[in-house]
């Protein structure tokens, strides 16, 4: 019986069935036929993955000026939101703009992010979603801005 339903699918899929030999079913033997059968897709999951919409999100830079090394964690927040931030270090000693770059610098290399040097005390830390291009040697170059020339 089974050998004969593949027969007939196999003709009616290759447009060989003449149709004469369906057997005719009572609306009884359908509804008996699929109450027993078992239901095997039950556990399917669900595969369609929600993205977030591009168009409502907006790419923000903070500017930030930190006056301790535990502002660095602000710094870090920010990053970690896909933000970029500006870091000027010129309220800020030496040795703590220091850290707070080595923490900028691993914190960067963890999000798959960047961190370059715009400026003498300033510098640019990126997310991911960000592209640093350029570079800004020769226009760091004071004579440049001289007003004297």
């Amino acid at each position: 019986m089974a050998f004969e339903k593949l027969g007939t699918t196999f003709n009616r899929f290759f447009g060989m069935d003449d149709g004469d030999d369906e057997p005719e079913y009572t609306a009884e033997e359908t509804e008996a036929q699929s109450v027993s059968q078992p239901a095997v897709n039950n556990f399917q999951r669900n595969k369609v993955v929600a993205m977030k919409p591009t168009a409502e999100q907006q790419s923000k830079i903070i500017v930030y000026e930190p006056r301790i090394y535990s502002d660095v964690n602000e710094i870090g927040r920010h990053l970690l939101a896909n933000h970029a931030v500006v870091v000027n270090f010129d309220r800020i000693g030496t040795e703590e703009a220091r850290r707070i770059v080595d923490f900028l610098t691993g914190a960067a290399f963890a999000i798959d992010g960047e961190i370059k040097r715009v400026g003498d005390a300033i510098f640019l830390v990126t997310p991911a979603n960000f592209q640093i291009d350029g570079n800004l040697s020769n226009v760091l170059d004071t004579k440049q801005f001289d007003s004297t020339n």
